[in-house]
C-alpha cells in the first residue's frame, strides 16, 4: 500500500503550477506534514506537505514540469511506518543482501514504479462549477494509442459559460476515448481510459525489457526534441501551446515569463494584444477571388457552441416567462462628464485606475434600487424575494459571446473599488478566465450597448432578475434649457423590467432617480 501525494487547490481560477523544488529524494524517510516540494503558480508559491509518514518511494512530477490541480506528484510507501520488529528485519535484509528475506516481505529488486506499469487509469470529467452538471466535448488533442505525459492536455470541454481543460492524470498511453467531440458528458463521468506506463512512454514499449532506474531518463533523452530550437529542456504550459496552435502564434514571437523560459498562457495573450503597428509589418494577403456558386456552396453550416446555445435558450426563456416591458428616458450627461474630466487625472494618480462612466451608472443604480426595491427582487414560486444588497451584473461582450460577471456588494463599494472590479472582471471575461461562481448571484444588470454605437435598444432580462438597465451612445443634440436651445451630450436610457413584480410607477421612478443622480452627481453624495 502507498499514499498518493497530489497537487492541492491552487486558488480561484488557477488550474496549473510548475514544480519548483523537491526537498526530498526517493527512498528518504518523511514525516506527516513535513514539506516535500514547492510549486510555483502565476501569482503565488504553494508548499506541498506530506499527507502521511513513510518512505518517499517515487517522484512522478520532476522539477520544471507543469502539473494541474489534483495531479499526482509522488508516492509515499507505508514501509516507513513499519513496527520495530519489521523495521529490524528489513534492516537485516539490507545489510545481509538476502533476497529471500526481502521476498518474504513482498519486496523485490524491481523499480518501485513497476507495480503501476500497465495499470488502467480513468480520465474523468473535472468539477464544472456550481450548478453545472454537464458539458460538451469540444476538442480532442490526442488520439487513441498516443503516448501522453502526466498533466498533458487531452481534451477541452465546453460548459454554458466557460471552457474546461482535461489533463492526463498520469503518464502512459491513451487506451480508449469514451466521449467523442460533440458528445455531452456529466460532471464526474469518464471521457477516456489510459494505461499508465513510464514518464510519457507507452507501457507496451517497456514490456519484456529489464528495467533500471536509469531507463526513464534514457528514454526521455532519446525522445525527439521540441520544435523550438534552443529549448530542448523547457516545456511550455499546455494551455499556452494550445492557444498558440489555435491562434496561429509563432513561438519565437512570444516573450516567455515562466520558469526557465517557459511560455505561459498569459504570454500568448500578451503577444496577441501587441500594438497594431507591429502586426502591420506582416505582408498583406491578396484578396480572395470570388468563388463561383456552381463550384462551391456559398453557405457554411457550423454547430452552435454550448455558450451560444445557452445564450439563445436563456434569452428566449426570459421572453416566454417574464411579463417583460421596457420604459425609456434620457439623461443630460453634461455634469457627469464635467466632473469626470475635472478629477480623472487626480483619480487615476491616487487609485491607479481610470475613472469611467460605469462607476457613475453603478452608483446611480444602487442609489435608485434603495428607493425602488422591487426592481432589485425576484420571483420564487408564489413569493417575492427582496434583496437588501446589490450584486451588480455588468454585461460584457467577448469573442465567444455575451457573459455577465457580477460585482458583489456594489452598493457598499467606492468609485475606485467599482472601477477596479469592472476592469478586472472585464479582462478576465475577454481572456476566458471567469469561473462559474463569478457569473452567478447577480440581482440587477447594466448593459452598455453604447460602446458599440447603439443609440437605443430594449435589453432582455437576465433571469431571475427583474430589471436590467440599457446604456446607449452619448450624442450631442439640441435641447431646450431654460427657454434657450443648447447643444447637450444626451444619452437614452432603457429599463426592461418584469411587470409581474414591478409596476409602471416603480419603473419610471427608478429611471428618474438614475437620471437625477447623473445630471447632478452631488445628489449621490448627499443621498438625495
Amino acid at each position: 500500500m502507498s499514499t498518493e501525494v497530489r497537487v492541492p487547490t491552487l486558488g480561484e481560477s488557477v488550474t496549473e503550477a510548475t514544480v519548483a523544488t523537491w526537498f526530498k529524494k526517493p527512498g528518504e524517510r518523511v514525516e506527516a506534514d513535513e514539506m516535500l516540494c514547492e510549486l510555483e503558480t502565476d501569482k503565488v508559491t504553494v508548499e506541498v506537505p506530506s499527507p502521511a509518514s513513510g518512505e518517499l518511494s517515487e517522484i512522478v512530477a520532476q522539477e520544471g514540469e507543469t502539473v494541474g490541480v489534483d495531479a499526482l506528484l509522488a508516492q509515499i510507501s507505508e514501509a516507513g511506518n513499519a513496527g520495530p520488529e519489521e523495521t529490524k528485519a528489513k534492516e537485516t535484509t539490507k545489510s545481509d543482501g538476502g533476497e529471500a528475506k526481502a521476498d518474504a516481505k513482498g519486496e523485490s529488486d524491481a523499480p518501485k514504479s513497476a507495480p503501476d506499469e500497465g495499470q488502467e487509469v480513468d480520465v474523468m470529467v473535472p468539477a464544472l462549477g456550481e450548478s453545472v452538471s454537464e458539458a460538451t466535448v469540444a476538442t480532442w488533442f490526442k488520439k487513441t494509442g498516443d503516448t501522453v505525459k502526466a498533466d498533458e492536455m487531452l481534451c477541452e470541454l465546453e460548459t454554458d459559460k466557460v471552457s474546461v481543460e482535461v489533463p492526463a492524470p498520469a503518464s502512459g498511453t491513451l487506451k480508449d476515448i469514451l466521449a467523442n467531440e460533440g458528445d455531452t458528458v456529466e460532471a464526474g463521468g469518464r471521457v477516456a481510459t489510459m494505461t499508465r506506463g513510464g514518464e510519457g512512454q507507452a507501457h507496451s514499449a517497456q514490456e519484456g525489457t529489464p528495467e533500471t532506474t536509469e531507463d526513464p531518463k534514457q528514454v526521455a533523452s532519446e525522445a525527439p526534441a521540441p520544435a523550438d530550437k534552443g529549448r530542448e529542456d523547457t516545456e511550455d504550459a499546455p494551455s499556452a501551446k494550445k492557444m498558440m496552435a489555435e491562434k496561429g502564434v509563432d513561438r519565437e514571437k512570444v516573450q516567455a515569463s515562466g520558469r526557465d523560459g517557459r511560455v505561459m498562457k498569459e504570454d500568448v495573450i500578451n503577444a496577441l494584444n501587441q500594438p497594431k503597428e507591429e502586426k502591420a509589418e506582416q505582408p498583406k494577403q491578396a484578396p480572395r477571388a470570388p468563388v463561383p456558386a456552381e463550384d462551391e456552396s456559398r453557405e457554411e453550416r457550423v454547430k452552435m457552441t454550448r455558450l451560444r446555445q445557452t445564450i439563445a435558450r436563456r434569452l428566449k426563456d426570459a421572453q416566454n416567462t417574464a411579463a417583460m416591458l421596457t420604459t425609456y428616458n434620457e439623461v443630460d450627461m453634461t455634469e457627469t462628464m464635467a466632473l469626470r474630466k475635472e478629477y480623472k487625472e487626480l483619480f487615476e494618480k491616487k487609485h491607479g485606475v481610470r475613472l469611467g462612466f460605469m462607476s457613475f451608472f453603478t452608483k446611480a443604480c444602487c442609489h435608485a434600487l434603495k428607493e425602488v426595491p422591487e426592481v432589485n427582487s425576484e420571483i420564487d414560486g408564489t413569493e417575492i424575494v427582496y434583496k437588501n444588497f446589490v450584486h451588480m451584473g455588468i454585461a460584457t461582450g467577448t469573442p465567444n459571446g455575451l457573459v455577465v460577471p457580477v460585482i458583489r456588494d456594489a452598493d457598499s463599494m467606492s468609485f475606485a473599488e467599482i472601477e477596479k472590479a469592472i476592469g478586472e472582471k472585464g479582462k478576465r471575461a475577454r481572456d476566458n478566465k471567469l469561473s462559474m461562481a463569478e457569473m452567478q448571484g447577480g440581482t440587477f444588470t447594466i448593459s452598455n450597448g453604447g460602446v458599440y454605437g447603439s443609440l437605443m435598444s430594449s435589453p432582455i432580462l437576465n433571469p431571475p432578475q427583474s430589471g436590467i438597465l440599457g446604456m446607449h451612445k452619448i450624442q450631442e443634440r439640441p435641447m431646450v434649457v431654460n427657454g434657450e436651445i443648447k447643444i447637450r451630450p444626451m444619452m437614452y436610457l432603457a429599463l426592461s423590467y418584469d411587470h409581474r413584480i414591478v409596476d409602471g410607477k416603480g419603473a419610471v421612478t427608478f429611471l428618474v432617480r438614475v437620471k437625477e443622480a447623473l445630471e447632478d452627481p452631488r445628489r449621490m453624495l448627499m443621498d438625495l
